[in-house]
């Protein structure tokens, strides 16, 4: 055999345990020379035009701020605040997909109210919040800190976004109002906000949940008259996914007790 057919043997041999079993043209292609062609690139963007671009737009809610408002307000009780919360048309992620409304669950007269992010996948077929592995994790470290009848637990949208992502501001905005009239109807001592959009949404605070945590801030209603200590935590979730987190978490639920049960001066 010649030694160019032992060459081409040889690189034959070598496409093949790379995976390459096929050609796309019958016609060879001198990549060298075609390396020495110059590449044409776009111009610049100038920054007139980057200034033209329109920006994006801040969606106004405010009116379905206030139909929530006034639903929310007309309750008294939980279970015409949730009767409420299913009636209610002013949120989009109601009709994205979501099967049903999901409130609370818990302590009706609980000294703490846990607010997280939104229902997942099992919340929304189920129609109770933290069901799913992520609030069965919540569930476990509530009774390691001797919490579990001490809480009540709802979200800051009740309905589940699509695909599981964050809710935006606006989405929380339209649901803060029945938020803020569970926590007015229960009247509890503290609160918990789990994960990062909640606590952002409930403490009105641009940090990340990183630096929010473990912190006392001050939460207050809309309209002034309710205010509470309220605490960031991580969300169970991101424990699932990063189990190294979990003492950072575990010592958020220690100060949440220690002040729950510190003795009134």
């Amino acid at each position: 055999m010649r030694l160019a057919d032992l060459t081409a043997e040889s690189l034959l041999a070598f496409w093949a345990e790379a995976g390459i079993d096929s050609i796309l043209s019958e016609d060879p292609i001198d990549r060298i020379a075609a390396g020495a062609i110059a590449i044409s690139r776009p111009a610049p963007l100038q920054t007139s035009a980057i200034h033209a671009l329109p920006a994006t737009k801040t969606q106004d809610v405010s009116a379905q701020v206030e139909i929530a408002r006034q639903m929310a307000e007309a309750c008294q009780g939980l279970e015409e605040l949730q009767d409420a919360i299913a009636k209610f048309d002013g949120c989009p992620l109601k009709f994205q997909g979501a099967k049903q409304a999901v409130f609370g669950r818990g302590a009706l007269d609980a000294p703490i109210i846990v607010v997280g992010e939104g229902p997942g996948q099992e919340e929304d077929q189920k129609g109770i919040p933290f069901v799913g592995r992520a609030g069965q994790l919540l569930d476990k470290m509530f009774a390691a800190a001797g919490l579990s009848d001490r809480v009540f637990i709802t979200n800051s949208v009740f309905w589940r976004p699509p695909g599981n992502r964050n809710p935006t501001s606006e989405e929380q905005a339209v649901c803060m109002p029945f938020v803020e009239r569970a926590i007015a109807l229960i009247q509890p001592r503290l609160l918990l906000c789990v994960g990062g959009p909640s606590s952002k949404a409930m403490l009105k605070q641009d940090e990340g949940i990183l630096s929010l945590r473990g912190r006392w801030i001050e939460w207050r209603s809309s309209d002034g008259k309710i205010e509470i200590p309220a605490l960031a935590t991580l969300h169970p979730a991101f424990l699932l996914r990063q189990p190294g987190a979990k003492k950072m978490a575990w010592a958020d639920l220690l100060t949440l007790s220690e002040r729950l049960d510190r003795p009134s001066r």
